[in-house]
């Protein structure tokens, strides 16, 4: 019987199946994916898989919350940083991502917004979307908040200001992989500066 739940999964393991499902969806799409594909994708035997997920389904579910920690958890700033310099590299992260030793940002956005596109039928799955895109735009927004406190930034509503960071963002994103336009982060980060983050400076840019 499986042990699904990724608590229950050492390390390694997770990782090496959460990278061969990685290079599985890219090869086959996530509709074509068989649980097969991923198991030719690893050194171990495909019952690893089998052991630790029910199926295909809450292989996904686990492999999305794979893809959202390593962005999460790797946004790196000083604890005295100013809060631009913090505002800065929260939307660099998220429009250009981490580096990664296999499978750039591209690569694995590519296969996140697949994912994200099948989830408008999808409860499970479009509220871990929808988890993501809230702490996404909640970080954004307490870095507005303490700039504000700080005499940093002008007074403004913080939360819509979070929020429009990060529809720009999604936004920019899914104009690269969907239509193909390749400078739309480049273009939308001009832009974050430009119209939003110039304008939050008490003091001229």
């Amino acid at each position: 019987m499986s042990e699904s739940g990724e608590e229950t999964v050492p390390t390694e393991t997770r990782e090496a199946i959460m990278e061969a499902t990685f290079r599985a969806l890219s090869k086959h799409g996530y509709t074509e994916l068989r649980m097969r594909d991923i198991g030719e994708e690893m050194d171990k035997t495909r019952q690893v898989i089998h052991y630790h997920f029910d199926g295909k389904y809450d292989l996904m579910s686990h492999f999305l919350e794979y893809i959202i920690d390593q962005y999460e958890g790797s946004v790196e700033v000083n604890a005295d940083a100013p809060p631009r310099e913090e505002l800065d590299a929260r939307i660099d992260q998220c429009l250009f991502g981490p580096e990664f030793d296999d499978f750039s940002h591209w690569d694995r956005m590519k296969v996140y917004h697949e994912l994200f596109t099948h989830a408008q039928n999808d409860k499970k799955h479009r509220a871990i979307f929808n988890d993501h895109y809230e702490r996404i735009r909640s970080s954004i927004t307490e870095v507005v908040e303490d700039g504000i406190v700080k005499g940093a930034f002008r007074e403004v509503d913080a939360a819509r200001m979070g929020q429009l960071i990060t529809d720009v963002i999604h936004a920019a994103r899914g104009r690269k992989l969907s239509l193909g336009h390749g400078d739309a982060p480049e273009e939308a980060r001009k832009a974050i500066d430009e119209f939003i983050l110039n304008s939050l400076h008490t003091e001229p840019q």
